[in-house]
């Protein structure tokens, strides 16, 4: 799968897993500003290879809320139907959304642990299908592990091949992605 794919695979469900509705967004978690690691892994099917990609970013309130209004954004354009909720511990998005020619319906459930972890669990499914996948489940783990280090400002990401990246200097680009580098892959 190529690095971009994989990308729009990972991110448009995690974006629209993100974007709460204006009445819910005081609500979401704010997540403790400073430096995260972010593992996600995306799986085609039960049984299927899976593709791991890890990503080290540096977070305050103003990527936060870029984050939101990406994913807001994002919501808006493309989908025809994009709900979260909170029901208990939990927040649940359930969107049906436009990808290039077909249609991606998901369902996320978010589990935050205070401000400095969270899961994210996505299921989607594709029709026709996307990229040879009728169905996936991304699921993605992030953990606070201190304050931003090593060079990193808010907003930069860093990926597992040490490609760099800030999200504040892609904010007025919507399309924009970072190099294609193919992700690692997992047994």
């Amino acid at each position: 799968m190529r690095r971009v794919d994989f990308i729009l695979a990972v991110t448009l469900p995690l974006c629209l897993a993100l974007s709460a509705s204006p009445a819910s967004a005081q609500d979401f978690p704010k997540l403790k500003s400073g430096q995260w690691e972010t593992t996600a892994v995306l799986s085609a099917s039960p049984g299927a290879q899976q593709n791991t990609h890890k990503v080290t970013m540096c977070t305050d309130d103003t990527v936060q809320k870029q984050m939101m209004d990406i994913g807001e954004g994002m919501r808006r354009d493309l989908c025809s139907k994009a709900e979260i909720r909170r029901e208990g511990g939990k927040f649940v998005g359930e969107s049906v959304c436009k990808v290039e020619l077909g249609t991606m319906t998901s369902r996320s459930v978010m589990t935050v642990d205070g401000d400095t972890a969270y899961r994210t669990v996505v299921s989607a499914a594709y029709d026709p299908p996307f990229m040879g996948m009728k169905e996936s489940t991304t699921t993605i783990e992030g953990r606070h592990v201190g304050p931003c280090r090593d060079g990193l400002v808010p907003g930069d990401v860093v990926t597992a091949t040490g490609q760099k990246f800030n999200l504040k200097s892609m904010a007025n680009l919507p399309h924009a992605m970072p190099p294609a580098t193919p992700p690692s892959k997992v047994k």
